[in-house]
């Protein structure tokens, strides 16, 4: 059958009933996709990527792999606008919902159209293809990323119920964090969501080692933390985090694995959760690393689809945060390189502070982990925070309320790093794919556009 036809067909079928979206009238794909592998660098403005491959040519010697690809011309390139149904600029569950249901919805709710339609995820159209699915992501594995390819929710703060809908789905891999909303000890309702896995066939695994024991033929529930898995520099530095907590490439490769084997094919959504978390935090250590820590699950997933010939890879963001980028200055590059210095995220240095800590004992502690001296006016602004801990900053994912603005303004004058604000942006972002269908993918297009491109190029009709 003709594939213009086959899709087409399968859409027109549907027009005028509202059930399907503004589709773009792709071309013919000259192949058909048998895996489909999905990867968000979730909050990844062009800042990040650039400077993320910055870091790789100064200290490492290499470009990221993202860029190699298109240094190599390897991947086909656009722009995308990720704007929400009810906002120019998105959250991540809207964002999601873009490429999981292939409509616009308003920001916090998953899959859930603005006149109350639900609409199908892509995973769940994939599940009803023949084709395994799965989730890995550096945060809880009921976040809003991931759970916009899968669920649909009228709130995306709904996590514990998420968890309990991937195993009525019988999403094939889910790997991440939130032991929270799969532990019976913590869970409200008391269910123990690791033994209904288990109940159901999947293997259970709840760190590095047990990860890398698995068989590897069933279905895999892996939660490695509770919230969030540490960021990916701060795993570097402990030895501990190292050897019980995996990278989020390991990850990629394990689900691979997993996926992998079945005759049908396979698709699997990777989310680098946390770049979107340091860029709320203004935390440069942290994005890079954890922009970086993406970029090798980029490798891992690139590497089985040159080997797998059939795999069509995609990689994107789902929104900007915080436009972080260098700034000039006569010392710009001494500044950038010194990145290399640091040890540990903002996060974990702000919060070894106590309204107790001296000033000797601050400024040790930032030139043990960033490398530099502060002031004597810099420590003195960071300490009053923590003489009225009351009054510490706001912002998503700052629980604590340590001062990361305050902080990263300081660093600024060392590091020659600006950001814009602590919050989503809605610039147009990157959109990259390599392998069958990739040629689908036009300069410009819309976020909801790669929902219907990944059905196209794997030939899964949008008629569930």
């Amino acid at each position: 059958m003709n594939r213009r036809h086959f899709f087409r067909n399968s859409s027109l079928a549907l027009a005028g009933t509202g059930l399907i979206g503004p589709q773009p009238l792709f071309a013919a794909s000259a192949q058909k996709a048998k895996n489909i592998i999905f990867l968000v660098s979730d909050g990844m403005s062009t800042g990040t990527l650039h400077m993320a491959n910055l870091y790789c040519e100064r200290t490492l010697g290499r470009s990221s792999h993202w860029i190699q690809l298109y240094k190599d011309r390897k991947a086909s390139r656009g722009l995308m606008d990720t704007q929400s149904a009810n906002s120019i600029v998105t959250d991540s569950a809207a964002g999601s919902s873009a490429f999981g249901g292939g409509f616009k919805v308003n920001n916090g709710s998953l899959n859930i159209h603005p006149d109350g339609r639900e609409n199908m995820p892509i995973w769940q159209k994939f599940k009803k293809a023949g084709k395994k699915a799965g989730i890995v992501t550096s945060v809880t594995a009921t976040h809003a990323t991931p759970a916009g390819f899968c669920v649909t929710s009228k709130s995306r703060n709904a996590e514990p119920e998420i968890a309990e809908k991937y195993l009525e789905l019988g999403i094939d891999v889910v790997m991440g964090g939130g032991d929270e909303h799969f532990n019976a000890e913590h869970r409200k309702d008391k269910k123990d969501l690791y033994a209904a896995y288990a109940a159901k066939g999947y293997e259970v695994a709840k760190s590095r080692d047990e990860l890398q024991k698995i068989s590897a033929k069933k279905p895999l529930l892996a939660i490695f933390s509770s919230g969030a898995i540490p960021y990916a520099i701060d795993r570097e530095n402990d030895p501990e985090l190292k050897k019980t907590t995996p990278s989020l490439a390991e990850m990629a490769k394990s689900a691979i694995e997993v996926l992998s084997k079945h005759q049908n094919g396979f698709v699997l959504q990777i989310e680098g959760g946390k770049v979107d978390w340091a860029a709320h935090a203004n935390d440069i250590a942290g994005l890079i690393y954890d922009q970086l820590a993406f970029d090798e699950a980029i490798k891992v997933a690139i590497d089985f689809a040159e080997k797998d010939k059939n795999t069509l890879v995609i990689m994107t963001t789902d929104h900007g945060n915080a436009n972080p980028g260098t700034i000039s200055g006569g010392k710009a590059s001494e500044g950038f390189d010194s990145i290399r210095n640091y040890k540990k995220t903002n996060e974990w240095l702000l919060n070894q502070i106590t309204k107790d800590t001296t000033a000797s004992q601050i400024k040790d502690l930032i030139h043990a982990t960033n490398g530099f001296a502060p002031t004597d006016e810099e420590i003195k602004s960071i300490k009053s925070y923590y003489d009225d801990i009351v009054r510490g900053e706001d912002g998503l994912y700052n629980y604590k309320k340590v001062p990361f603005k305050l902080y990263s303004e300081i660093q600024k004058k060392y590091n020659y790093i600006g950001w814009i604000s602590m919050s989503h942006s809605s610039d147009h972002v990157e959109v990259a794919a390599y392998g069958p269908g990739s040629e689908l993918l036009q300069p410009y297009c819309m976020n909801t556009d790669l929902h219907y491109l990944m059905l196209q190029a794997a030939e899964v009709p949008n008629s569930f």
